[in-house]
């Protein structure tokens, strides 16, 4: 079977992680594992939500595509992707939009670009609440130039990505549902 990339892109918190989750418990698409030098979240496990780094760690990766995103690095490693790719032939990836634009460079014939975007911007801060991001870090990650940046889709991405429109989980999952239909078809 011929190997798949779903890119899964937007603002921090327009539901990417949630989405990738659903993905994977729903339709057995596995997620692929990115890289952060971020402190973990309480709920967070490493290895399964991130690869927790150091700044050290993270430069022997062989990454695919790299930013500084509130002051902390993310990236994702070609390992991890062939790690992803032994489990299902589609798997998804959680990016930037600068991500999401590097992956269709690199791999243009196997990637698809899914953006989430909301209706009000106000709620992205409701749901960073929500998952009891603090409030120092809330504030640092609205106000960071990635965050507008990721709020809209790029020009390089406007012919390329799917934009849904995350304001209801339950037509969320309907869309990604007829999304998935049409990789399986």
């Amino acid at each position: 079977m011929v190997k798949q990339l779903l890119v899964i892109t937007g603002a921090t918190g327009s539901g990417k992680t949630t989405v990738s989750h659903y993905l994977k418990t729903a339709f057995q698409i596995p997620q692929v594992v990115t890289h952060t030098t971020r402190p973990r979240r309480h709920n967070e496990v490493d290895g399964v939500d991130y690869y927790f780094e150091t700044p050290t760690t993270l430069a022997q990766k062989h990454l695919i595509e790299s930013v500084t995103y509130s002051g902390y690095q993310y990236g994702s490693s070609y390992e991890a992707l062939d790690l992803a790719w032994q489990k299902a032939p589609l798997i998804s990836l959680v990016v930037d939009t600068q991500g999401a634009q590097t992956y269709l460079e690199v791999f243009p014939k196997i990637v698809s670009v899914l953006f989430l975007t909301v209706s009000e911007s106000q709620s992205l801060i409701t749901r960073l609440e929500k998952r009891k991001d603090r409030p120092e870090a809330i504030q640092k990650r609205i106000t960071s130039a990635e965050f507008k940046r990721d709020l809209i889709l790029p020009p390089t991405l406007n012919q390329q990505a799917t934009v849904l429109r995350n304001d209801d989980w339950e037509s969320t999952k309907q869309a990604l549902a007829a999304l998935i239909a049409t990789f399986r078809n």
